[in-house]
């Protein structure tokens, strides 16, 4: 008996250590995956795994070479050399102004060039040339640039549109794409862009995938969208262009196409030119097709203009150019897909609860992959092309999900308002009792036409909101990726309507289970989900008990006067200026509902947010309080439409969690 009670004494420690949660200081410190560089023949790669320092808030490197074939990693050190490409001449690395070589898996290194204060390096295939972006000033739209004599000036004077985007003013300055022979200083590099006020990279997230090299170096391929001021911010017509060193002429090769052309990638071939294009122009949420290009001949063919789905992840050429690989959001997931470049044919290759994200390698008979589910953040796998099996390769976190117990997720099919089959997902606390009650939160989904899959997020993260105890009842509602274009495409100028019916449903259909307590149901979401909520609050009929909006839409005039890039309330709402009035700015519009606004709200909002301004947090919040009821403004001068620096994300979590204690 003695030696029993002592096992379990021992134990005891053990048990409750499995039993512990996830907290936002876990979630930010949790080890993240990322490839740096893949060898030209696949066989090999190099990782890097980081990790936030919460004091600090600077993240921690490590840099590991992977053996593709039999999955072993070992640790490398490049000290401060930054990795920009891994390909037949060996690996190319930067540190300070100048780029090295290293011929030998990064044993040793060689100085390569001097190449200066640069973005995006891009180093040609055969090693003789160079393309690189920076910053370039082309219009003088600062008073200090405008006028030498008042250096101290803080005036930014502007005579069109797209004066600011995103996070950041205009000031003048552009992302140029520029190209120099190694034999020659980078101060003599060609402009590819001069004199225009045109950006590749695209700005805000454009990076080295904007500008490929052809296989034989002769050509230059650059993504850009030739257009500035109103017609820059009205459209989304991005064209990819090829520059030929030997004659200095440029060619646009999508042309004819009147929607974004992204994302170029060659055949390792170097017969066949793929790229990620939508058709229509103004509409950034358009069916994403593979379009593929014969080089020689210059035909181009829409390779999944049949599919009833939408490309929306990475897309990545077979090791024998025979094949194209690509992710997409399906039915709640996102999974990875084969395409036949001669037949057309799509098949899907993985099924499961969990989100395929990106292609790194291709072995033949399987492809390695970044990986997440709710409950992980990204870690590679090996898939297995004949049946969908996949093999974890890293495991970086093994020890804190370890210690963590994890909650499990669901997909529910459940019958909207005009008869349709919705797929919600349930995610359940960490030790789940069906036979106990549970409060409940609905989650909105921003975009509005972004994917609800089985996603890894520091900010929105459906584990540490399970966590909480917490079950969140997530809807696949009319916008969604993944349940065929039509669906997709149903939300536009109805951002008020069958959506907001959609929600509605599925939290009628969760009041009905056993487990889910109707007396304490929250309505939660950001962007598109911030608007959401602050709609549902004024139409919910007593349905939820409290609410949470980050970076909402409130006032949809104010909004569409405001916001950047108006293509998008063009296509989605129409101008408050229309005849008739689009319902956007009526029943659609969530200012028009506050008289019937009854419960608490706390509202989140960027300082640094162009996508959707303060003004329309700071009127949402002022609606409340004039209205008696009990809010709560969370500011963040330093963010924008994104929560990214650590302690911001801590002090975000804590008062998600802290509102829901006091109001739910």
């Amino acid at each position: 008996m003695k030696l029993k009670y002592s096992l379990l004494a021992l134990a005891a420690p053990l048990l409750m250590n499995a039993q512990q949660l996830m907290t936002p200081e876990i979630l930010w410190t949790l080890k993240k995956v990322g490839v740096q560089a893949v060898s030209p023949d696949q066989s090999s790669l190099i990782y890097k795994v980081g990790q936030v320092d919460l004091k600090t808030e600077k993240t921690k490197n490590e840099n590991y070479f992977l053996n593709v074939l039999n999955n072993q990693s070992s640790k490398i050190d490049f000290g401060k050399k930054a990795l920009i490409q891994w390909d037949k001449n060996g690996i190319y690395a930067q540190e300070g102004d100048k780029i090295f070589l290293s011929k030998d898996n990064g044993k040793t290194w060689s100085e390569f060039y001097t190449i200066g204060e640069v973005d995006n390096i891009v180093i040609s295939p055969d090693g003789k040339k160079i393309a690189f972006s920076k910053q370039v000033l082309v219009e003088k739209l600062m008073g200090k640039d405008k006028y030498s004599d008042t250096p101290k000036t803080t005036a930014q004077v502007y005579t069109d549109l797209n004066h600011r985007h995103w996070d950041y003013f205009n000031e003048g300055k552009y992302n140029h794409v520029f190209v120099v022979n190694t034999t020659d200083k980078a101060e003599s590099a060609k402009d590819l862009l001069d004199g225009k006020t045109w950006d590749s990279p695209q700005r805000p997230f454009g990076g080295a995938e904007d500008f490929i090299w052809s296989p034989d170096s002769s050509q230059l391929l650059y993504v850009t969208k030739p257009k500035s001021g109103k017609e820059y911010a009205t459209s989304t017509n991005t064209d990819i262009f090829a520059y030929d060193l030997a004659s200095g002429t440029t060619k646009n090769l999508t042309e004819s196409n009147k929607g974004y052309d992204v994302n170029p990638k060659f055949s390792p071939d170097g017969k066949s030119l793929a790229w990620q294009s939508m058709a229509r122009d103004g509409y950034e949420a358009d069916k994403n097709d593979i379009k593929i290009m014969d080089w020689k001949s210059g035909k181009t063919t829409n390779l999944t203009a049949g599919w009833d789905e939408s490309v929306s992840g990475d897309v990545f050429w077979s090791g024998d150019s025979k094949a194209i690989y690509f992710t997409a959001a399906f039915r709640g997931t996102k999974q990875l897909f084969s395409l036949d470049p001669k037949s057309a044919k799509v098949q899907q290759i993985t099924k499961g609860d969990f989100d395929v994200n990106e292609i790194f390698t291709d072995n033949k008979s399987s492809v390695l992959v970044g990986r997440t589910d709710i409950n992980h953040a990204t870690e590679l796998f090996s898939v297995n092309l004949k049946n969908g099996e996949m093999k974890q390769v890293t495991e970086v976190n093994k020890d804190t999900y370890a210690k963590l117990t994890q909650g499990k997720s669901e997909l529910k099919m459940v019958k909207t308002s005009d008869g349709k089959e919705m797929g919600v997902w349930f995610h359940y606390p960490p030790n789940f009792d069906p036979n106990k009650k549970y409060p409940t939160l609905v989650y909105c989904q921003g975009g509005p036409q972004s994917a609800l899959t089985q996603y890894f997020s520091t900010r929105w993260n459906f584990s540490l909101m399970a966590a909480n105890g917490y079950i969140i009842v997530a809807p696949n509602r009319r916008g969604m990726p993944g349940w065929g274009t039509k669906w997709n495409e149903d939300i536009s100028k109805d951002w008020g309507g069958q959506p907001m019916r959609d929600y509605l449903a599925a939290t009628d259909f969760a009041k009905t289970l056993p487990y889910v307590d109707g007396e304490r149901v929250a309505a939660v979401g950001a962007s598109y989900g911030g608007y959401s909520v602050f709609m549902l609050a004024g139409i919910h009929e007593n349905r939820f008990k409290t609410f949470i909006a980050h970076d909402g839409l409130f006032d949809m005039k104010s909004w569409y006067l405001t916001t950047e890039e108006l293509w998008f309330a063009n296509w989605d709402l129409g101008s408050p200026w229309e005849k008739p009035l689009p319902k956007a700015y009526t029943e659609f519009n969530p200012s028009n509902f506050v008289e019937k606004w009854n419960k608490p709200i706390m509202i989140v909002q960027g300082g640094i947010d162009f996508r959707v301004p303060y003004e329309q947090g700071q009127e949402a919040f002022q609606a409340a309080k004039l209205r008696g009821l009990k809010s709560k403004l969370v500011y963040f001068p330093n963010e924008n439409h994104w929560v990214l620096h650590p302690q911001n994300g801590l002090v975000w979590q804590r008062e998600f969690f802290d509102w829901l204690k006091e109001t739910l």
